[in-house]
């Protein structure tokens, strides 16, 4: 789907603009900006703002969207309300969160990126689509599409990583997931990319703080998941609270206006994020709301989140001649273009079938579809002697309050996601365990906290066991939204916990649960296998007991590198090369720490399998190419190993030369494959001269002649196949 999704039938784009044009012409300025403005329902997912009585307001013309309105039958009332006694009955746009799921929740976006499997991210989208449509939304904001490099920033759990390539293709996939081939079918949202831009950079891994960037690190890094959500023709697009060169996002002209609006031809709207308008002024570029409604609407921000920016200034800067109607006649074209495209102009109602939404919300289907996906992201991290898949015990300890909670499996942004659906870990394995007995023992609290007699009914509850399954990480509240962390090592007394089960000689089974990476030396070093289950979502329980007891193969591999201590972070793989790098300075003088090494403790694309993979005949089409031709990338990989098993093959990239310096290595393409035990497949992959493009010292975003290292493997840091080509102009 084309960013300009419309224009490719000149037939239906003229009449659909023309009616456009029509109701412009019978909107008052008063109508047209109270389509820019959308109001809040009953639920807060922001600061406190300014109460209204929303359907005077809805009946007054002053409303074009709402967020956060309770129930059906609420949605449906408003909209009556907008359709029937207004006098041009211009519908609503109902929009809420619904990041990883409405009420089938799937796991939290990061922990969809490690399936690294943009089908499976897709089929979870299209769940949440078919079940927020059927309960009278239209609109989800999402996908969140930032680029994460900071483990401390709580919102790390809502994106897919460190990689712009991956969070591009996973981008890609949600919006297809959310609005389908047919924003009209009844299955299907807008959806809306998310938080532009560089919303990821916030300095210290703080939430809400100042991002201060180079505008090559934005246009190689931060900019290409945006950009891939338009090309697949994403409806809408939100803007960051942050500032980028001191300017906040919804202001700045050179983001939305030169970027987004006329680089990228993105024909949908902008809208801010909860109140971000009026903090303009609290960021020191606008001196009040005035000031802060000429800079947003001059910036092509087209719609106003509960700020009451717009709805209280736009008219007067228009009528005294401050602004140019044509601003404000653009961003409501934009709005009305959606709620077109949407079907809501020929059936307001559509999206209002109570029967439908008992058939769709929360069906077998669905959590099938959501369990399968919680399995695909289920990353295996380390697993000494083999101890998993638990094939062969006859007594189990599930240990840790996280085992036994269906509330933090949901995670954060949680839509209307309830305990009482969820599977936890206890459950889970208690319902896949035919011959096994089973036993719990609390060990630690949600926050971590071990009195003396929770830890001495975890030792005596382990030491009586032939293995321990311990839930340990974070509780959901601690990663989301203004969830920020200085220190990313395991909660409470974990690991002091973990430190007494293991000295039971015991195997122990630490299962993670956690919403970003986490520093984990001590665990990486002393418990012999390590399950990365993040947040998966409503089938949780169920799909890490597939993994543990081997009905289904891990198969994650992450998305954001795990570092070995805070210290280290931001840290990922794609870093640039330094003057003085550590492997080929003199002792002493390259870049380094004193403490410990540069490396991560778990690198971007690591993970087990149940069996193991060889890599062999590297084949490159050729050793030079031009400008525009393809190169040919052949490989074997061979499942060497007793198991069936999943693959996650990988092609990275180094511009050896460039005018500017270039990262050490970049993912380039991605492929996952199934193989049976003795199974030996081709796989090729094809790299285009745009895939070496980048932001160049001429300020293009373009490929450069030179020579390139092609390095495919297992992981970033397990690197298996390597051959060069030059590219020519």
């Amino acid at each position: 789907m084309a960013a300009n999704q419309d224009s490719e039938d000149p037939e239906e784009e003229i009449p659909f603009e023309n009616e456009i044009d029509g109701l412009l012409a019978r909107l008052t300025l008063k109508e047209k900006v109270g389509q820019l403005n959308q109001l809040n329902g009953s639920e807060q997912t922001g600061p406190a703002v300014e109460d209204v009585d929303l359907e005077d307001e809805i009946r007054n013309g002053k409303v074009g969207s709402v967020l956060n309105a309770d129930g059906l039958e609420n949605r449906e009332r408003y909209q009556r309300i907008a359709v029937e006694e207004t006098e041009h009955g211009v519908p609503l746009l109902f929009g809420y969160d619904v990041i990883h799921g409405f009420r089938t929740l799937s796991p939290i976006p990061l922990g969809e990126a490690a399936s690294w499997d943009p089908d499976a991210v897709r089929a979870s989208a299209n769940v949440a689509a078919a079940e927020a449509s059927a309960s009278g939304i239209h609109w989800t904001f999402g996908p969140p599409v930032d680029v994460a490099r900071d483990a401390r920033w709580g919102r790390s759990m809502e994106t897919s990583g460190e990689d712009p390539y991956l969070a591009g293709e996973l981008a890609a996939a949600r919006v297809r997931g959310f609005q389908g081939d047919d924003l009209t079918a009844a299955d299907t949202v807008l959806a809306c990319a998310k938080h532009y831009a560089a919303y990821g950079e916030v300095k210290a891994g703080r939430e809400y703080n100042t991002v201060d960037i180079s505008e090559s690190t934005l246009r190689d890094i931060h900019l290409p998941p945006f950009e891939a959500a338009v090309t697949e023709g994403v409806g809408t697009v939100m803007n960051a609270f942050t500032v980028f060169e001191g300017i906040p996002a919804g202001a700045s002209k050179r983001l939305v206006r030169d970027v987004l609006k006329d680089e990228w031809a993105f024909d949908g709207f902008v809208v801010s994020d909860w109140n971000s308008f009026r903090e303009f002024i609290y960021h020191g570029v606008a001196g009040d709301e005035r000031d802060a409604a000429e800079l947003a609407i001059e910036a092509g921000s087209d719609m106003d989140m509960v700020g009451h920016i717009y709805t209280n200034e736009l008219v007067n800067l228009v009528e005294d001649g401050t602004i140019d109607e044509a601003l404000v006649d653009d961003a409501v074209r934009r709005v009305l273009r959606s709620k077109y495209r949407l079907g809501l102009f020929e059936d307001p109602y559509r999206y209002f079938d109570d029967e439908r939404r008992k058939e769709t919300v929360l069906n077998e289907t669905h959590r099938e579809i959501v369990r399968d996906v919680a399995r695909k992201s289920i990353v295996l991290m380390k697993n000494e002697r083999d101890v998993l898949p638990l094939d062969d015990v006859d007594s189990i300890a599930v240990v840790g309050a996280l085992a036994d909670s269906a509330d933090d499996v949901l995670g954060d942004w949680r839509g209307c996601g309830r305990p009482e659906d969820a599977v936890s870990v206890l459950d889970g394995i208690e319902g896949t365990v035919d011959n096994a007995e089973v036993r719990y023992a609390q060990g630690c609290d949600r926050s971590g906290m071990v009195s003396a007699t929770l830890r001495e009914e975890a030792i005596e509850t382990v030491e009586e066991t032939d293995v321990a399954v311990v839930a340990v990480g974070e509780s959901y509240e601690l990663s989301g939204e203004a969830s920020s962390r200085s220190d990313i090592d395991l909660p409470g007394e974990q690991q002091e916990l973990l430190e007494a089960l293991q000295a039971t000689g015991t195997p122990v089974v630490a299962v993670l649960m956690n919403g970003r990476p986490l520093a984990l030396p001590w665990l990486s070093e002393n418990v012999p296998a390590i399950l990365e289950t993040w947040f998966l979502g409503t089938e949780a329980g169920d799909a890490i007991a597939d993994v543990l007891f081997g009905n289904h193969q891990p198969s994650g591999r992450l998305p954001m590198s795990f570092p070995q201590t805070v210290g280290q972070v931001p840290i990922h793989y794609n870093h640039l090369p330094t003057g003085r790098p550590q492997h080929r300075a003199e002792a002493g003088w390259g870049t380094s720490y004193l403490d410990i090494p540069n490396d991560p403790l778990y690198a971007f694309g690591h993970g087990l399998s149940y069996t193991t993979f060889e890599y062999a005949d590297l084949e490159l089409g050729a050793l030079t190419i031009k400008m525009n031709e393809p190169l040919s990338i052949g490989l074997t990989v061979e499942n060497i190993g007793d198991v069936v098993g999943t693959e996650v093959v990988q092609v990275y990239i180094h511009d050896l030369v460039g005018s500017r310096a270039r990262p050490v290595k970049e993912l380039k393409r991605f492929r996952k494959l199934e193989l049976e035990p003795g199974e030996r497949r081709e796989v090729t992959f094809e790299i285009e001269s745009d895939d070496l493009a980048f932001w160049t010292a001429d300020e293009v975003f373009a490929a450069e002649p030179g020579e390139f290292d092609v390095m495919i493997g297992h992981a970033s840091d397990d690197i298996r196949l390597t051959d060069s080509f030059e590219l020519r102009a």
